[in-house]
């Protein structure tokens, strides 16, 4: 025990450097996680204590790099050459990763989507499970247009996709949850021309009013409002027509919280179904019912074979 304190304390040989190197390598990962629980002790917030406990580790590493720099200053001097190397390297062979990590400082310092916001980067759609830096997993959700999501509503899939950081300069970001947390929904329906439209509408803005979160919506937008200088938006439910050549067109919008779309847009559609069919109300469709009636005997009396 003696020989391996005095080979920790010993940093004038390079066997004692590596020693101590080891040591401090080990308390950092023993540290970490320990340091990282104490600072969240009192945090109750989730995405705070997460945050948190990232920043810790981060600094952990920091520390120890530090360190580690410290005792190994002999080799200052050829520090400068030593990297000039590994910079011009890195620039041609790790073009991805540095674009990778200032992505992730671009998500952190513009504050673009944080954990737990449904996001929409890349074609893929979902909520953040976790930002690294060089890595964004998404817990990805279905899509009604999206041919290739075998989930048709915003619903998990229950597969985790990475994305790179760096995609954040190249693609458009879609976050959902990050001001408002709320979306616009529509509920379009097609009725003949020949049945009552009129009633038609008024069943489907009754409907829409019951299941619009237009209170919690209107706080939202005035919240935002007061960070940015938009036009105040339209949450009230309303009901648009549209004449085409083969029936009425009505749709429905209203505002649904984000992470309760599916189920607000499957509880509307149901009411709206139900009292049309208690009103007589049909939902046009582009099919054609076709009679076909038996052949009529002749006024002789023959059969219709022909037979007398």
């Amino acid at each position: 025990m003696e020989r391996f304190l005095e080979a920790v304390w010993d940093t004038s040989s390079v066997g004692g450097r590596l020693v101590t190197s080891v040591v401090l390598i080990v308390l950092a990962i023993v540290l970490a996680p320990l340091a990282g629980r104490l600072a969240t002790l009192r945090v109750h917030d989730t995405t705070n204590r997460y945050y948190l406990r990232k920043a810790v580790h981060y600094l952990t590493v920091v520390a120890l790099l530090f360190a580690l720099a410290l005792l190994w200053r002999p080799f200052a001097g050829r520090v400068g050459v030593v990297f000039g190397l590994l910079a011009a390297g890195l620039a041609l062979a790790m073009q991805e990763v540095i674009g990778a990590f200032a992505g992730w400082v671009s998500i952190l310092t513009g504050r673009q989507f944080r954990v737990g916001d449904r996001i929409q980067m890349c074609g893929v759609r979902g909520d953040v499970l976790d930002i690294t830096p060089l890595r964004t997993r998404i817990l990805e959700s279905g899509s009604s247009s999206d041919p290739e999501s075998w989930i048709r509503g915003r619903q998990y899939t229950g597969r985790v996709v990475s994305l790179s950081n760096r995609f954040v300069f190249s693609a458009p970001v879609y976050n959902s949850s990050t001001v408002l947390d709320h979306l616009w929904e529509e509920l379009t329906l097609p009725v003949p021309y020949e049945a009552d439209w009129h009633l038609a509408e008024r069943i489907l803005c009754e409907e829409a009013e019951n299941v619009s979160s237009t209170v919690e919506a209107r706080g939202a937008i005035e919240q935002m409002r007061h960070r940015y200088p938009v036009a105040d938006a339209e949450v009230d439910p309303r009901v648009f027509i549209r004449a085409t050549p083969n029936w009425v067109e009505l749709s429905a919008r209203f505002v649904v919280p984000v992470r309760a779309a599916r189920q607000v847009k499957d509880k509307v559609t149901r009411r709206v179904l139900e009292r049309f069919a208690e009103n007589g109300i049909r939902v046009a469709s582009v099919t054609q019912d076709i009679t076909v009636h038996p052949p009529q005997s002749p006024a002789t009396g023959a059969a219709p074979d022909g037979r007398r």
